[in-house]
């Protein structure tokens, strides 16, 4: 009977493909999560922080000493409060006869093959602390190498062109230079042999050569967050140099008219020191007006809120100043205005060496003056009617060839003429007056005259007949015109007088 039933059942088709069946799945479960590590297996759960993931994914290996001990099982971003940098933290599913790894471990990211697979390489340390599960190492316990990807990532398409052109450039250089290069290396065997000792001074553990490169490596990482800015200034550089390089003959010159320019700052220096020490000295005794300043600064910010204001209500006034500006273009735009410039500009040109010989005559003997106050002073007498001109005859003197006459010759005496007594001519002095006086272009202080005003000041040579300028030195001494008083030097009228204010009025003073 028992038989029956186990036979029965070793022979049912659908149980044995149940089994089948389950033994199968379960084997395929098992082989998808072997990355994951085995179920049911105890483990060693550990935390990771890196600087990044460097392409780590969940289910990558973690090795020690190149010995797989556990997966990747999961990576999360962090971000620091305190500094605020974002690393990524790596869960780690570790075998249990590592346990437990010591506190300072140490964690680098390494590549599998160059397709981009990457495991989790740990180097214990010697410390006696341990890592307990559920710790994480931190952050500066990891290293961060240079990923395959990112040194072939360097090699874009213009390095390669330049790389390029570099090597053609080299070979070009070295073409042709066997010998020399022969001659150079024989010529190095001294340096090799002198280097030698110094290159055992510099393997010394004495001179820190370890810290060198060190330092070398802080320094990289510390400009790499600016390796972009870096390369814009040298792009920046070689816009500025390409710019040097055609202001060369420029620079050329500049430098030149160095020497000059520093033989002439000794030469002046010295001389400007007493300026800048005067310099000093004012800016000394303005500081009593900076201090004042300080109590008169409300009345400034006052007067410039009242400026404000008035420059506001001056709006108007520029619109109007607007207009008469255009007006003035449209009068400037205009030909005849253009051709009545040019011809004014004709006229000055024409009388300009008239201006220029005139000038003197009025600026230094002030002959136009004169002779318009003496025209006015002319009619000047009012007899009630009208006004009337002082007139007096003076008769030319008797004598051979004198004045009165047609002569044929300039009168130089004798003289006939002799002194008045009374009424009847007496036998006196003869009177030594028939002599020619007559200077046709006296010295007026014009243009190649000397400085003198002669027309008018002439002193009479008794006796001798003057043709011409005189010898005498007159200066300038001329007549001073001025509003209170006539040509003969007589004070106006009260009545006159107030319409002319003079200087002692209170109405100003005539300059």
């Amino acid at each position: 009977m028992n038989r029956r039933r186990r036979g029965s059942l070793a022979g049912s088709p659908l149980l044995i493909g149940a089994l089948t069946t389950l033994i199968a799945v379960v084997a395929v479960y098992i082989s998808y999560n072997a990355n994951n590590g085995l179920p049911f297996t105890p483990t060693y759960d550990i935390k990771a922080e890196l600087p990044e993931s460097s392409g780590l994914q969940p289910g990558n290996e973690v090795r020690l000493s190149g010995k797989r001990i556990g997966v990747v099982s999961g990576l999360v971003p962090h971000q620091n409060p305190a500094t605020g940098r974002v690393t990524a933290i790596a869960s780690l599913k570790l075998e249990k006869k590592v346990q437990p790894l010591s506190a300072n471990t140490t964690t680098l990211v390494e590549s599998v093959s160059t397709i981009g697979l990457k495991y989790l390489e740990l180097t214990p340390g010697h410390s006696t602390q341990k890592i307990v599960p559920g710790h994480t190492i931190p952050v500066s316990q990891s290293r961060e190498p240079v990923q395959i990807q990112d040194f072939f990532n360097m090699f874009d398409k213009q390095t390669r062109i330049a790389i390029e052109q570099n090597t053609n450039t080299f070979g070009n250089a070295f073409a042709g230079r066997g010998p020399g290069l022969n001659e150079t290396i024989a010529e190095l065997r001294p340096l090799v042999n002198n280097a030698i000792p110094v290159l055992h001074n510099l393997a010394s553990p004495a001179t820190g050569l370890r810290q060198l490169f060190v330092a070398f490596d802080k320094t990289a990482k510390q400009v790499a967050p600016i390796a972009e800015q870096q390369a814009q200034f040298y792009d920046n550089l070689d816009t500025f140099f390409t710019a040097w390089a055609s202001a060369a003959p420029s620079l050329e010159r500049t430098i030149e008219g160095g020497p000059a320019a520093l033989h002439q700052a000794i030469y002046s220096l010295p001389h400007e020191a007493p300026f800048v020490e005067k310099t000093t000295e004012f800016m000394h005794l303005l500081r009593p007006s900076a201090s004042v300043l300080r109590t008169s600064a409300g009345q400034l910010g006052h007067a410039f809120e009242v400026g404000a204001v008035n420059l506001s209500a001056a709006s108007s006034v520029n619109k109007e100043l607007a207009t008469a500006l255009q007006a003035f273009r449209a009068y400037t735009e205009n030909p005849l205005v253009t051709l009545g410039f040019e011809e004014f500009t004709k006229t000055l040109q024409l009388g300009n060496p008239l201006l220029a010989g005139l000038a003197p005559a009025q600026t230094t003997c002030n002959y136009f003056t004169l002779a318009f106050r003496n025209l006015s002073n002319l009619l000047s007498e009012n007899n009630g009617v009208g006004t009337m001109a002082r007139v007096v005859p003076i008769f030319s003197p008797s004598g051979p060839n004198n004045e009165g006459l047609p002569s044929s010759a300039p009168a130089n005496g004798p003289s006939v003429e002799r002194e008045v007594s009374g009424s009847s001519t007496a036998a006196g002095n003869i009177i030594e007056n028939n002599h020619l006086h007559y200077t046709p272009y006296p010295n007026v202080a014009g243009p190649g005259q000397p400085k003198e005003c002669e027309a008018g000041n002439q002193q009479y040579a008794v006796g001798k007949t003057v043709i011409g300028t005189t010898a005498t030195t007159l200066s300038t001494l001329h007549d001073e015109t001025k509003r209170s008083e006539n040509a003969f030097g007589e004070k106006y009228p009260s009545s006159t007088l107030k319409y002319f204010p003079s200087e002692g009025t209170s109405k100003g003073k005539q300059k």
